[in-house]
């Protein structure tokens, strides 16, 4: 577990976990000791341990992707908090979900503020979550590229979702994506720059690279 600091916000990085190499994110404030739980994979357990002594208001998952559900139950029985994530994800989830977030949304954790970034490629309803000069990125960007889409459309879609939404950040916000090690908004804009200087086919998807792709 790897643990940041800035001001009140406390953030905690768990992971990897399950088959999959998740990262499952506790977010909170150091004041109230109020905080919210991001993604829920497999071994969920070692979240909840993560969020001991704190007191767990909401579970936010980042995308539908069943890799980021698998412990969804065990948390909310250990919490009791509610479950949000994006309308276009709801599904095939709804009968958990208790609320969803749109673009823009600010989520309040004691006196922080987690603003929602919608970023729709790697599915519909993917979402980023800025806190302070933190970003929880699900797997829409990760150090060396985008998250994996299945459709050439679906990665154009993302990719106007990273260099729209995510670039527009400051260059020294932390990226924490849902899987692997973190990178920042800077290292990606420069990778990403190279990748933008070359031409590509025009079915390109799934695992691309900046560099290699």
């Amino acid at each position: 577990m790897l643990e940041f600091r800035e001001g009140s916000l406390i953030l905690k990085k768990v992971g990897p976990l399950g088959q999959f190499g998740n990262n499952a994110y506790v977010i909170a404030d150091a004041e109230s000791k109020d905080a919210i739980i991001v993604d829920a994979p497999q071994e969920s357990e070692k979240v909840l341990e993560a969020a001991a002594g704190l007191n767990v208001r909401q579970i936010i998952v980042t995308h539908r992707h069943g890799d980021h559900w698998s412990g969804i139950d065990l948390v909310r029985e250990r919490t009791g908090a509610p479950v949000s994530c994006h309308e276009n994800d709801r599904e095939p989830y709804a009968a958990r979900v208790s609320a969803t977030l749109g673009h823009g949304a600010e989520v309040a954790v004691g006196s922080l503020r987690l603003r929602v970034l919608h970023t729709p490629g790697h599915t519909p309803g993917s979402i980023c979550l800025l806190v302070g000069s933190h970003l929880i990125a699900g797997d829409t960007l990760f150090p060396g590229g985008p998250g994996r889409t299945s459709r050439p459309e679906d990665l154009r879609q993302e990719i106007d979702s990273i260099t729209r939404v995510l670039y527009e950040l400051r260059d020294a916000t932390a990226v924490h994506p849902g899987h692997g090690e973190d990178t920042t908004i800077s290292a990606s804009k420069a990778e990403y720059a190279g990748f933008a200087a070359r031409g590509h086919p025009p079915d390109l998807c799934g695992d691309v690279t900046w560099a290699g792709s």
